[in-house]
Order: structure tokens, then C-alpha cells, then sequence
């Protein structure tokens, strides 16, 4: 019986991690390519170095300003998000945290697109700007037939 219980909250806490392509069809069909400017491999390239394509993904920054990064596109619970333990969240996206961490990455999106209209556009993530900034990056989509 234990082993059956133990199944179950391995079922419940899986992630949906996306083959590369898969994410780029699935952005694609959700109209990022070309978004404010952006390029599809722009964000699939993202993505891989924020969360490897997980949907599940949260990095605790407790330690550095008390906050936390959810989902595919790491958004954080000190702008982007209600986590409901970050003291004084912006929450511009007017989205709860978890609903970050879904394997529908709806919600992700939309937030993204709020992130990526402001003022630091892509920029606004610190490993988009390391690994994917001026950069050839076509290798993110490349094969996807998109």
C-alpha cells in the first residue's frame, strides 16, 4: 500500500520537461515567433539556459532579495507572480506562481510576453543576456520545421 501512495506523489510532482523542438512548435503556435521584436530561437534559447525546459523549475533566491524563479521562463515571485511568501510582489502578471509551474504553459507565456514588452525587453533575463545575447542561436530551432 505504501508503495502505491509513494506512486502517486511521484505522478503528481513530475514535470513536463519539452524536447526542443516540441517548445518551439508550442511557442510558435502561440504566436512568439516575431513577438515584440523577438525571435522564436530567442526564446527557445532562453528557456533551455532558465529552466532546461522544465515546467516544473523553481530556484529559491531567499538569500540573495527573498524571492523565488517558477517555470519555464523563470519569472520572479518579487515582480511577476504571487507565491504568497514573497513580501511585497508586484505580481504584474496578476498570476499566481504555481500556475507557472503547469504543464500548460499558457499563463507562462502571457507573462513572458508582459515581461518582454517592458523596458529591458529580453534582457530583462540574465541568462538570455549570457548565453543567447548576440549570439547565433539558430541551432535552437533548427530541425523543427518552424
Amino acid at each position: 500500500m505504501k508503495a502505491l501512495v509513494l506512486l502517486g506523489l511521484v505522478t503528481v510532482a513530475s514535470a513536463k520537461v519539452f524536447e526542443r523542438c516540441e517548445l518551439a512548435r508550442t511557442l510558435k503556435a502561440a504566436g512568439m515567433d516575431g513577438f515584440h521584436g523577438t525571435k522564436l530561437a530567442d526564446w527557445v534559447c532562453l528557456a533551455k539556459w532558465e529552466s532546461d525546459y522544465n515546467t516544473k523549475k523553481v530556484k529559491n533566491l531567499k538569500d540573495r532579495n527573498n524571492s523565488s524563479l517558477y517555470g519555464l521562463f523563470q519569472l520572479n515571485s518579487k515582480l511577476w507572480c504571487d507565491d504568497g511568501q514573497t513580501h511585497e510582489s508586484k505580481n504584474a502578471c496578476r498570476v499566481k506562481c504555481s500556475a507557472l509551474l503547469s504543464d500548460n504553459i499558457q499563463a507562462s507565456i502571457a507573462c513572458a510576453k508582459k515581461v518582454v514588452k517592458g523596458e529591458n525587453g529580453l534582457r530583462n533575463w540574465v541568462d538570455w543576456r549570457h548565453h543567447c545575447e548576440g549570439r547565433d542561436i539558430r541551432k535552437y530551432v533548427a530541425g523543427c520545421g518552424v
